[in-house]
């Protein structure tokens, strides 16, 4: 990748955070300059197979009150019933197939068999086509986004005659901050998933604040964290089980304040009821520790790494960079999807 462009990307989140416009002001800026931003960058080989299956529209799926799209990834082998169903969650600006092949979504799904939902923003919902994970009603329970998506999530599974006790999601930063608001919304409904580079569930109610908390982590204690994730569910409903949860970031993000990693962590395992410290640590490649409580939640912090999610291998989206360790393998096996 060029030189230039981890000098872009900083000069566009201090654009995006600067307070001297305002709030408002500096978040429309930012977002209009995405763009511009993303189109001197060199068209890269991504290295990646051409994915085998096909892409697809569907237009009605049922009630949408977040006015989202839907997409599908279908595998060229038709997926079998009883499949899981995975469902990956864009961030500001970027395009859902594009993140989606890069990523290696794709290629899992092509692996597995397994369809992939790809829910998109739309420009009339956010000018940077960021998910709204910091508005009240895109997040809770039967509302917004987040019930837009949980319908595509039903119609996905109506179609493919899918196991609704395997569907898991993943998102990058706005995504992934809409990827654990909607594990907290529905519970119920999603079996994992993992958040790259987000933000916890709660910790911002409009613009404003959604900026503050990008800018920085807050000191809220875990048993605070877990009660701002009660008021995306109906009614502060109690389930029986938590979806399991894997969370990314890179050290040199300066798009989210790393620390969020920490909150969210934090948040999670305050709701599955876990300790504050992990069972296990190790560092799995320099530069790149993992920190684990058990089976259910799962920490990796990336020294160096950026505003980013972790590939095996550069592509031509440019918020999916080349890491040590492949976030999509790493976190399929967590899921129990493959082995090492």
């Amino acid at each position: 990748m060029d030189d230039g462009f981890p000098a872009r990307l900083t000069r566009l989140s201090r654009r995006l955070l600067d307070p001297a416009r305002g709030p408002v002001r500096a978040f429309e800026h930012a977002l209009r300059e995405v763009s511009e931003f993303l189109s001197p960058l060199p068209q890269l080989s991504d290295g990646l197979a051409r994915p085998a299956g096909s892409m697809r529209e569907v237009a009605a799926f049922g009630a949408n009150p977040g006015a989202l799209g839907m997409s599908l990834y279908v595998p060229a082998v038709p997926p079998r019933p009883g499949a899981p169903l995975l469902v990956l969650l864009h961030g500001c600006g970027q395009d859902a197939g594009g993140f989606a092949l890069a990523s290696g979504f794709m290629g899992l799904a092509d692996r597995i068999g397994a369809p992939l939902l790809l829910p998109e923003q739309r420009a009339e919902n956010n000018r940077g086509r960021c998910f709204n994970w910091f508005e009240p009603a895109d997040i809770r329970r039967g509302g917004g986004e987040a019930a837009s998506i949980r319908q595509m999530v039903a119609e996905a599974l109506r179609q493919f005659q899918g196991e609704p006790e395997r569907v898991f999601v993943a998102g990058l930063s706005a995504g992934g901050a809409m990827a654990a608001a909607l594990l907290a919304a529905y519970p119920d409904v999603f079996a994992a998933g993992a958040v790259v580079a987000g933000l916890p569930v709660g910790v911002a109610t409009d613009v404003s604040s959604a900026l503050a908390r990008m800018q920085r982590a807050g000191p809220e204690p875990r048993a605070a964290l877990a009660e701002l994730a009660a008021p995306a569910r109906a009614g502060g409903i109690s389930w029986p089980r938590w979806p399991r949860l894997s969370v990314w970031h890179g050290s040199a993000d300066h798009a989210v304040a790393p620390d969020n990693s920490d909150a969210l962590v934090a948040q999670w395992t305050a709701l599955l009821g876990l300790p504050v410290e992990p069972d296990q640590e190790q560092e799995v490649a320099p530069g790149v520790r993992r920190r684990a409580w058990g089976q259910a939640v799962e920490q990796w912090r990336l020294t160096g790494f950026g505003h980013a999610f972790p590939a095996r291998l550069p592509g031509a989206d440019p918020f999916v960079l080349p890491a040590p360790v492949a976030a999509t393998e790493a976190i399929s096996r967590f899921w129990g999807l493959t082995r090492a």
